[in-house]
């Protein structure tokens, strides 16, 4: 999230889109009503069922799903061809005015730079115009045809309301209500927030899905302000701190880049991640990259990283592919894979294709499940008939299980999806023999280390030399990792300003990542962590929740990343001149010496309006980015491609390029792609508010309360194919079949697309073989193995099944 949940309150219009937070959300999306109640806020819903969330909409729209870009992409073009957009914020804060590379181009569904063999772009021509200081080229006037702003208008052009009627299902005239609805809040003293969550992610182009609906927020002047940005609603109470960590395969914590082969070298490392402006004046934070980095070096491997081995850069891992869950898994069905760690997750249920999953599992010399429950992964290798039908004389995978405590019996911090870490304590001991994850993962670390030092190794200098400063090595305690985030002086810290005097002294904890240094002075574990835990104390465990904006700003309960800032890129809710653009909506302002405010200033803190200083200082140029540069896999423009597997058979837009031409897909998976002439039906998964995930089918209470699997299929389908209410009904991939009821509504109907009907199917994913529940199938049992081309995130939401009575 950009904002926070609280914040939603202050918004005039709420989309819900790729999402439905009423259910799988449901104490967040209280803020939404109270938005409703307290702005008499408009809320809309765009989703191809109509969902518990639109039940309470203002109103409604259905889409086929997959289809996102192409109406969100027709709502830029009814924004810039009406001229119904904010022109001063996005002349002076978007990089509208710069100039593209004159050799950019886009045809027949392609950009620039396209390898058809390697699937993938040269992105040179994906660049700007540059001056002979290396500063990008604008023009303020936006009369240059290679303006980003003229680009996007003949980008978009092709996006009418006929061709969003035609490739979205959704009517006209609903589609000219959304862009009427949104464009209302163009003007000052208005905002939009948006909500998505996996129904934006879990597609072949999700990325871009977020990306476009990004750019709808910066035409409409809606970023950094109150009530406004983007606001991802996790699945799950600390999947933010998952990826603030650095827990996926490419990532180091902080966001920072896990080195390649291409970097064999720290300079050559830091040269690639660190900005360089692109704009005279402007700040990045990553233009501190070495401080970050460095920083972090030093919390990982203490005095033994120097800068004479630059700060131990040999041992990181190098990475010569990323190692996302497809592409770890397709190695293991391989059979390139000996063993596999699986902490606190259940791939069988959660990746796609369960049965390559299965298959995958059974190649693996041993398995190792640290997991507070019993899980499908951990009895992958028993027969549990039609749910998982293998030979466990088979397979002769070892799999070793590791009970652990699970959240509510340890203390420690979560990340909302405000980005807000929140100190929660334990509420109960672990049962029988289960451990804390630190406890079981320091008594492997301290076994391989003792084996390292008595039997050497291919490479023991990197286990070896590892920072492991703990009270008790053995059980690490959540204090002391917060503390190891937070960060601390490895020195003192002179103050510049006041000589003889100390920002920070020796071994004392950093109020704020602005002290990290690139010397060798500081450790810090995690940057945007850094200020969560201070000298002063335990910051995430406040809670003062006064509010004396009435903004939702409560700057004392808990503690939000980067520096306990609630809004990000909040100098954007000021004009240039440095007065808000609305007054009831006044986060910082300009007192003449300094931004202040209710909010952290996202900003520094002395820089003047009317310096060359622009407010997105994540960005080189430091502006919200329309023309994505190359940032993106498939292009700087969203695009509308097809879902891999598409129940239209082409792409409406462009035949020759049906789906994400940049996507990663594994021979053997191409070949497992269902046609529509087969799979005619449209599937989508989701999640329910009786149940989390694949946990609470261990609770009673939940299993009650909804105790069996079911498929939803809309009245006129269940006509066509002689299925009624309850019916036992076979749903089938070209991957396999689930068995379920039928569940036959009126909130999923036929959408006439490209000149036929397209019937959605709605499967949710909640049951497995193992639980309290009756015993269900693998809903991934359905789903391809493809992902999105930047992030790998399986295509879950968009997918082709048949559908028959069992």
């Amino acid at each position: 999230m950009t904002n926070h949940w609280v914040d939603i309150k202050n918004a005039n219009l709420i989309v819900v889109m790729g999402g439905n937070a009423a259910e799988a959300h449901p104490v967040g999306f209280r803020w939404a009503i109270e938005a409703k109640t307290r702005n008499k806020a408009k809320l809309l819903v765009i989703d191809p069922r109509f969902t518990r969330t639109a039940s309470v909409a203002d109103f409604y729209a259905p889409i086929r799903t997959g289809t996102d870009i192409t109406l969100l992409s027709g709502v830029i073009r009814y924004l810039l061809e009406t001229g119904k957009y904010n022109k001063e914020y996005t002349l002076a804060y978007t990089n509208a005015a710069l100039l593209v590379h004159p050799d950019f181009k886009f045809e027949d569904g392609l950009f620039s730079g396209y390898d058809a063999e390697k699937r993938k772009y040269d992105k040179s021509t994906w660049a700007y115009q540059l001056d002979e200081k290396g500063m990008a080229k604008r023009d303020d006037t936006l009369s240059d045809p290679r303006c980003v702003i003229n680009l996007l208008k003949q980008h978009v052009s092709r996006y009418t309301a006929d061709v969003v009627a035609n490739i979205c299902g959704t009517p006209k005239e609903a589609f000219q209500a959304i862009c009427e609805h949104l464009a209302e809040t163009s003007a000052p003293d208005k905002t939009t927030s948006f909500l998505y969550a996996l129904g934006w992610t879990q597609h072949s182009i999700g990325a871009q899905n977020i990306r476009t609906m990004a750019m709808i927020q910066l035409l409409l002047g809606n970023m950094g302000m109150a009530g406004g940005g983007i606001n991802a609603l996790r699945g799950h109470s600390n999947i933010q701190g998952l990826t603030d960590l650095g827990l996926l395969s490419t990532s180091l914590p902080g966001y920072m880049t896990m080195p390649s082969e291409k970097e064999p070298s720290l300079q050559a490392y830091l040269d690639k991640y660190t900005s360089k402006p692109l704009a005279d004046g402007q700040m990045n934070y990553w233009q501190n990259y070495p401080k970050f980095f460095v920083s972090f070096m030093k919390a990982m491997w203490g005095d033994k990283a120097t800068a004479d081995n630059g700060w131990g850069y040999d041992w990181l891992p190098k990475w010569d592919k990323g190692y996302d869950v497809l592409q770890y898994f397709e190695l293991m069905h391989q059979g390139k894979v000996n063993g596999y760690f699986c902490q606190g997750f259940n791939p069988v249920a959660s990746f796609p294709n369960k049965n390559k999953i299965v298959e995958s599992l059974s190649r693996l010399k041993f398995l190792v499940i640290m997991d507070p429950l019993v899980t499908e992964t951990s009895t992958f290798w028993q027969n549990h008939g039609e749910q998982n039908d293998v030979d466990p004389a088979k397979i002769h995978t070892e799999v070793f299980r590791l009970p652990t405590t699970c959240f509510a019996e340890e203390d420690g911090s979560i990340v909302n999806s405000g980005r807000w870490l929140q100190w929660h304590w334990k509420g109960a001991e672990g049962p029988g023999q289960a451990l804390t994850d630190p406890q079981i993962l320091a008594g492997i670390f301290l076994k391989l280390k003792a084996m390292y030092a008595k039997e050497g190794g291919a490479f023991p200098d990197a286990i070896n030399s590892l920072s492991w400063a703990y009270g008790d090595p053995h059980e690490p305690k959540p204090e002391e990792l917060a503390k190891e985030l937070n960060g601390k002086a490895l020195a003192d810290l002179p103050d510049p300003k006041n000589p003889g005097q100390f920002l920070a002294k020796k071994g004392e904890l950093l109020p704020g990542f602005a002290l990290l240094q690139a010397d060798g002075s500081t450790a810090s574990g995690c940057w945007i962590f850094a200020g969560s835990w201070t000298q002063a104390g335990n910051q995430m465990a406040r809670r003062d929740n006064s509010d004396p904006s009435g903004l939702g700003n409560t700057l004392g309960w808990a503690w939000a990343w980067p520096a306990n800032r609630r809004i990000l890129y909040n100098r954007a809710s000021c004009k240039p001149d440095g007065t808000p653009w609305d007054k009831k909506r006044t986060l910082i302002k300009w007192n003449g010496e300094k931004w202040v405010g209710v909010d952290v200033p996202d900003f520094k803190a002395d820089e003047a309006p009317g310096s060359p200083m622009a407010p997105f200082i994540m960005q080189a140029e430091g502006l919200g980015r329309l023309f994505a540069l190359d940032k993106m896999a498939e292009g700087p423009f969203p695009e509308h491609y097809e879902p891999f597997e598409t129940p239209l058979g082409t792409n409406p837009l462009h035949p020759k390029v049906i789906s994400n031409p940049a996507a990663r897909l594994f021979k053997d998976d191409k070949a497992q792609l269902g046609q529509h002439q087969q799979f005619p039906y449209a599937a989508t998964t989701y999640r329910l508010t009786e149940h989390f995930h694949y946990w609470t089918k261990h609770a009673r209470l939940n299993a009650i309360i909804q105790p069996e699997q079911f498929v939803e299929i809309g009245e006129e389908l269940a006509r066509e194919k002689g299925i009624g209410h309850g019916d036992m009904v076979k749903v089938s991939s070209k991957r396999g079949y689930i068995k379920a009821k039928a569940v036959v509504t009126k909130r999923i109907k036929a959408l006439q697309v490209n000149g036929q009907s397209v019937h959605h199917i709605g499967v949710p994913i909640h049951w497995g073989f193992e639980g309290l529940t009756k015993k269900g199938f693998i809903a991934n049992t359905l789903t391809p193995f493809v992902g999105d081309a930047n992030t790998q995130t399986p295509e879950f939401k968009s997918f082709l099944v048949n559908i028959e009575k069992a």
